[in-house]
């Protein structure tokens, strides 16, 4: 037993001999740890060859490398808080950098558009806007002319609704008519009533002359011979209130831009300001000598008049109780319409058109006999203007007469001077000329007699709205589509 005992032993000590260093090396490290850490270093230089990087790395250089880790950890962990403050109002201004440097066109773009904006307001209140459209305009073909016929007398007066959508008209017929644009169809129809039914019957029952809606298209102001003035609620045509006041036939009404209140002016020779939201009288102002025949108004406190055989036209302050007088056409002065607040266009029974500005007392331009003449050679006589009408804050206007021609005019520089544009074949009295404020088309409301009365009566005509395309030449088109 113990013979076969030391032979293994030899066998093993034999083995031991036979071995290389490197099997010494792995047998000490159980005895000396430093002779281990040797033998370690020793083996990774005999293959320095393929893996020189990876021992550098995880082995020598890691100490180092989590010292500095832990430095900087400590560091920003550190930081105090003015510090952080003052790092993210840094990083925010960056942002807000970069974001500004992104929209830098769009910004520049909308600051031209909001100082072009302000530009016009500006000029607006002044009075002095005049964009230029009118070198742009072509006449319209004749089946592009639309016509809504439903008024069974002619057609006295007419408005727009602000957002051009609706056509009010009113007519001899005592009776009312919304249309809707597009389609062209009847929306409401409030119908007139016989002349002694004023008791029972809600609308009216005499020839209705004159017609305004408010700028917020909420109210309806009409009026008729028989003196009253009634107010209606556009959306619904509900009749809200009737003023009464005036001692002749109403034959002007507008409302003040951006308010309620209402102008009116009469054959009586006055003008009435009225607030329409407290149902309420507000004052009566004099001056005319004759029958008033137009009435208009824009935002400023104050109002235009023709007045219509005393050949003035008069501007009414109404917040310094004075007014100014302009004299200039030679006939009577049957409509008016403010281009702007300072200037306006006018149309008489001599023929005439005349451009005025509210600083000056005569007309800065006229054009005489504007619609031709008619009658035999002894008894030669203009056309009479029997309505105007102007696209605010340009230099388009338009007048109707019954000579079977809607004229559009250009305006001069500064509003001196009336170049005819082209004419548009309508055929009967053109009693009333409106633009959209759009400025896509003009609307005329046409009869066989003037309204104000029935010296002649054209048999050829009939009784209608005429819409009336403005169009643009096919490059400015394309320009605004584009744009």
């Amino acid at each position: 037993m113990s013979s076969s005992f030391f032979i293994k032993t030899n066998k093993k000590s034999q083995f031991v001999k036979k071995g290389d260093n490197s099997a010494v090396t792995k047998r000490k490290p159980k005895g000396d740890g430093d002779s281990g850490a040797k033998g370690k270093v020793r083996a990774k230089r005999t293959n320095s060859k393929y893996n020189e990087e990876i021992s550098s790395d995880s082995e020598i250089e890691s100490p180092v490398a989590n010292k500095k880790r832990h430095s900087n950890e400590e560091t920003e962990y550190e930081e105090t808080p003015q510090e952080k403050k003052l790092r993210l109002a840094k990083l925010y201004l960056e942002q807000l950098k970069e974001e500004e440097e992104k929209k830098a066109e769009d910004d520049s773009f909308e600051t031209d558009l909001i100082a072009g904006r302000l530009q016009e307001e500006v000029l607006e209140q002044k009075g002095k806007l005049q964009r230029l459209i009118a070198k742009d305009l072509i006449p319209p073909d004749a089946s592009e002319i639309r016509i809504l016929r439903g008024h069974k007398l002619p057609i006295t007066s007419l408005v727009i609704t602000p957002d051009d959508k609706c056509i009010f008209s009113a007519a001899k017929d005592c009776s009312i008519i919304k249309w809707d644009v597009e389609s062209g169809k009847k929306l409401h129809t409030i119908h007139g009533g016989r002349k002694g039914t004023e008791d029972r019957h809600v609308g009216h029952t005499a020839h209705i002359l004159c017609m305004a809606i408010s700028s917020d298209g909420k109210y309806l102001a009409t009026g008729d011979m028989n003196k009253l003035i009634m107010i209606w609620e556009a959306e619904t045509c509900t009749h809200l209130y009737k003023f009464t006041g005036h001692k002749g036939p109403v034959s002007g009404l507008s409302f003040r831009k951006g308010t309620h209140d209402l102008y009116s002016a009469s054959h009586d020779r006055s003008v009435k300001v009225w607030n329409v939201d407290e149902n309420a009288y507000v004052e009566t102002l004099f001056g005319h000598q004759d029958a008033i025949t137009g009435l208009d108004s824009l935002s400023r406190e104050r109002c235009v008049t023709a007045g219509g055989r005393d050949r003035t036209v008069r501007v009414w302050k109404i917040a310094e109780e004075s007014q100014l007088v302009f004299h200039g056409h030679e006939g009577s002065i049957d409509c008016i319409q403010l281009i702007n607040e300072e200037h306006m266009i006018t149309g008489a029974d001599d023929g005439s058109v005349s451009l005025w500005s509210v600083n000056k007392k005569k007309p800065l331009s006229t054009v005489k006999q504007a619609h031709g003449c008619h009658g035999d050679a002894e008894l030669v006589q203009p056309h009479w203007i029997a309505s105007v009408a102007a696209l605010q804050n340009s230099d388009t206007v338009a007048s109707g007469s019954h000579n079977s021609q809607v004229q559009l005019w250009k305006c001069g520089q500064n509003y001196r001077g009336l170049e005819l544009l082209f004419s548009v074949p309508v055929s009967g009295f053109v009693n009333s000329l409106k633009f959209s404020s759009s400025g896509q088309f003009l609307v005329a409301g046409v009869g066989q007699e003037h309204r104000l009365g029935r010296w002649w009566r054209l048999k050829e005509a009939r009784n209608g709205i005429y819409i009336i395309p403005l169009k643009r030449k096919p490059n400015q088109e394309d320009a605004g589509m584009n744009e």
